[in-house]
């Protein structure tokens, strides 16, 4: 199903992205109502290779200079560009549009200059409508994961000055009233708490890649009670959230025993990340494994497999799917205090941003970075960047 990725060593590397020309001339029309009760008519106007690239898992020497995106911090506009959706669908509802009123600032936020930011699962089940009753009002800047430059801080603000580079999921409460201005524009606004220095040796595309991934997968680990020494087992190991759950497992909460499952392409990729077993799910069943586990972490939505290869009085995690007793489910609340925490492990290398090989996508094909999302075939992260 999958072609087998090629892993590049993690040593210093300079990468280059594509630019972003927009030609999209666009005339559906919405009546916004944004936070501030400030209304605004808007008129909004790569598969996995065979085979698979270099997978980009791998910290860089040198971050990424701000200098150029700090110098905007006196002269924030008061319309950018941004991919919006009034209405609940398919890709085809999302329309970019190169006036939408940057968002106002409360007193506990920064305003970002978006330079990256990342595709999640929850995003196109939020553009599908899939929580629509605890939604925030249409129309929608989608966009969960950012990272760029502080160009405006609110009064109230202690922490973060204006040209720091800073990484976060801007929305707290995943399901529950997020934000109508999400990542996929140019400028959003962010609460401080959400938020966390970049780590200095990711560029902003890594950077983007981690937030809601890597604090879902640390919070999962949290809620089992997973510690040193114990084993677990990975259900989607090769994706976002699950390539980061083998990778804190072993260097951050100190695991015994890491499993991981991943199609026959992406074996060696799992035991680079740290699985000491990687267990072809195409042609291995899960629940025909002898060996029990004290946590089964489900990324892919199989709690009913999950259950049967738990050790007695153990723990079942559940992103997605029906969940079968004794697993249980739960939605990440966004922390920049679990950043924190992270970055040393991210600084040091021990834990890696995973770029899935067909990106970064350009701000200009947020469309096509979704579809391919909505495949579940990507290796770790969809990433956009640049966000001009």
């Amino acid at each position: 199903m999958y072609a087998t990725p090629t892993l590049s060593a993690p040593t210093p590397q300079l990468r280059a992205f594509p630019s972003s020309p927009f030609s999209h001339p666009l005339s559906l029309q919405f009546s916004v109502t944004f936070s501030g009760n400030k209304k605004k008519i808007i008129k909004p106007n790569r598969l996995l290779l065979s085979p698979l690239p270099s997978l980009r898992v791998s910290a860089t020497s040198q971050a990424s200079p701000a200098s150029a995106v700090a110098s905007k911090a006196s002269s924030v506009p008061s319309e950018m560009k941004a991919w919006i959706y009034g209405d609940y669908g398919g890709v085809e509802v999302l329309k970019f549009d190169s006036k939408v009123s940057v968002p106002d600032l409360k007193e506990d936020q920064v305003l970002i200059k978006v330079v990256a930011a990342a595709l999640n699962p929850v995003d196109f089940k939020r553009r599908l409508g899939k929580f629509k009753n605890t939604d925030s009002p249409l129309p929608t800047v989608p966009g969960y994961d950012v990272a760029g430059v502080v160009v405006k801080v609110g009064s109230q603000v202690k922490e973060f000055k204006e040209g720091d580079e800073v990484y976060g999921d801007i929305h707290e409460k995943a399901l529950d009233g997020p934000k109508q201005f999400g990542s996929l524009a140019e400028y959003t606004a962010v609460e401080e708490k959400l938020l966390a220095l970049k780590p200095k040796n990711l560029d902003f595309a890594q950077a983007a890649a981690l937030p809601l991934a890597i604090e879902t997968a640390y919070e999962g680990l949290e809620k089992t009670g997973f510690s040193a020494g114990k084993s677990i087992l990975v259900l989607n190991g090769a994706g976002g959230v699950g390539s980061l759950v083998i990778q804190l497992a072993k260097q951050v909460f100190g695991a015994s025993r890491v499993a991981a499952t991943s199609s026959t392409g992406k074996l060696e990729f799992l035991k680079s990340l740290g699985a000491d077993l990687a267990i072809d799910y195409t042609k291995e069943n899960i629940e025909d494994l002898t060996e029990k586990f004290d946590v089964v972490y489900d990324a892919i939505g199989q709690c009913d497999k999950a259950v049967k290869v738990v050790k007695e009085g153990g723990s079942v995690v559940a992103l997605t799917g029906a969940v079968t007793p004794p697993g249980f489910r739960f939605v990440v609340t966004s922390n920049g205090a679990v950043l924190k925490k992270l970055n040393p492990f991210l600084e040091s290398g021990k834990v890696k941003a995973v770029i899935d090989p067909k990106g970064p996508f350009p701000f200009s094909q947020v469309v096509e970075a979704f579809s391919y999302l909505e495949t579940n075939k990507a290796t770790g992260k969809v990433v956009i960047y640049p966000i001009p």
